[in-house]
């Protein structure tokens, strides 16, 4: 697969299998980091935004890495989740890590599925790895997918700021990225959000739930 773009070369080679190693592998210990850092669990906040949701649809994580996010969905009682990742070590590792789960290689501005396929599509910490320039792009790719739901969960910044990530310039940003969305696809309602405080800094992560005008 083409790599188009300088952060898909870095997510896709060393520094995505870097970030599967040293990351959570399962719910447990996932739930246990976000217990720590903000106070409460992933599955609580997921609870909050997709617990109402028939557990029938259909579910796309985009930039999917070893399939954890996915695995929540699935104790939640979601059937149908797939998953598009760069990082063919993290698909590797995701077929070991899951069941009942498609995870396959793909690119985040030319998501392979056609139109409309899926309910809900989501990114966990995916977008604010995109460059600004990209991001409107895979932002369209991910409103292209989806007949229903936007689903998203990212660091928060009034205004697009870049971060440092690990000494290493031109590969994290922080934004508003729900109101991004409002403002690139304009058949776009806010369903919800929340923004989530850490317990020992000022920074803010955000979680919040798009939907599709008259869907």
């Amino acid at each position: 697969m083409l790599r188009v773009n300088f952060q898909e070369k870095k997510w896709s080679g060393k520094d995505g299998e870097k970030y599967v190693l040293r990351n959570p592998k399962n719910i447990k210990e996932t739930d246990k980091i976000y217990r720590q850092t903000f106070g409460i669990t992933r599955s609580e906040l997921n609870k909050q935004f997709l617990g109402g949701l028939n557990r029938s649809i259909k579910i796309l994580e985009v930039g999917s890495n070893i399939g954890v996010k996915l695995i929540f969905l699935q104790k939640m009682g979601f059937k149908h989740l797939y998953g598009v990742e760069i990082n063919r070590k993290a698909i590797e590792f995701s077929k070991k890590n899951t069941k009942g789960i498609d995870i396959i290689e793909g690119s985040a501005l030319n998501i392979p599925f056609r139109d409309n396929y899926f309910d809900l599509v989501f990114t966990s910490g995916l977008l604010i790895h995109v460059s600004p320039k990209n991001l409107k792009t895979v932002m369209k790719e991910i409103g292209r997918c989806t007949k229903k739901y936007i689903w998203g969960y990212e660091y928060y910044a009034d205004k697009m700021g870049e971060v440092m990530y690990r000494g290493k310039k031109n590969l994290l940003w922080k934004a508003n990225f729900s109101k991004i969305y409002l403002d690139t696809l304009k058949n776009l309602k806010l369903v919800k959000e929340r923004k989530i405080k850490y317990l020992d800094n000022t920074n803010e992560d955000v979680m919040f739930l798009l939907k599709k005008l008259n869907s």
